[in-house]
């Protein structure tokens, strides 16, 4: 009965809206669901080449050939996680735009050696009308870990901390949580460009940054 009833209420409209019954076609959305679902189809400078895995780094090889070492936690990434060897083939950045394409050299307990497959590349940040960063209190239940990932997803320019009346502090240790949730979800987005994590303020200390940096709140 329900089929029968999506039916003649689809011929009622097909018959004042013909193109509106082809987008209530299911097929329709199975379409619409493969290219959204499908990344070559939107073309960005950010995009990774080739699919390699992306890594942080402060300092990138200056020339095609040229050799940085790399350690902490992204070594650990690499090796342990991702159980890369010897001639794996990687893509470094920087965070301020800057990228190559690298291959792995002389694996450490401590460290590793990246090899500049070709001169390095620097990106120009997408330039927009408005650079929007975001303000948020302290949430709970890993609600500013999910807020911080989604707004390094989505392009903000950078995310600030908020000293309320109840939350007059908030701990060094958050901070660098929040710092770690930023680099990854930057480096899952392919962003080139870093979300900055601007040190906590109060509230009448945020709106006279905001109109400096002239930014949209």
């Amino acid at each position: 009965m329900f089929h029968s009833c999506c039916s003649s209420q689809m011929r009622t409209i097909g018959a004042f809206r013909p193109q509106l019954t082809q987008l209530l076609n299911p097929s329709c959305f199975r379409s619409f669901k493969v290219r959204a679902l499908s990344s070559s189809s939107l073309p960005s400078s950010n995009q990774s080449r080739g699919g390699l895995p992306r890594f942080f780094s402060q300092v990138l090889p200056s020339y095609k050939g040229d050799v940085i070492r790399l350690e902490g936690d992204e070594v650990w990434h690499m090796t342990k996680v991702l159980r890369l060897k010897t001639d794996d083939r990687v893509e470094l950045f920087n965070g301020n735009g800057g990228l190559v394409e690298g291959s792995i050299k002389n694996i450490r307990v401590n460290g590793l050696e990246i090899l500049a497959m070709e001169e390095p590349k620097s990106v120009l940040p997408q330039s927009t009308q408005w650079h929007v960063f975001a303000a948020c209190g302290t949430l709970k239940g890993g609600r500013a870990d999910w807020l911080v990932e989604k707004c390094t997803e989505l392009g903000a320019s950078s995310v600030t901390p908020l000293l309320t009346e109840r939350c007059p502090t908030i701990s060094d240790n958050r901070v660098q949580r929040f710092e770690r949730i930023a680099l990854a979800a930057t480096k899952q987005c392919q962003r080139l460009h870093q979300m900055n994590l601007n040190s906590p303020l109060k509230i009448d200390g945020l709106l006279p940054f905001q109109l400096q940096k002239r930014r949209r709140l």
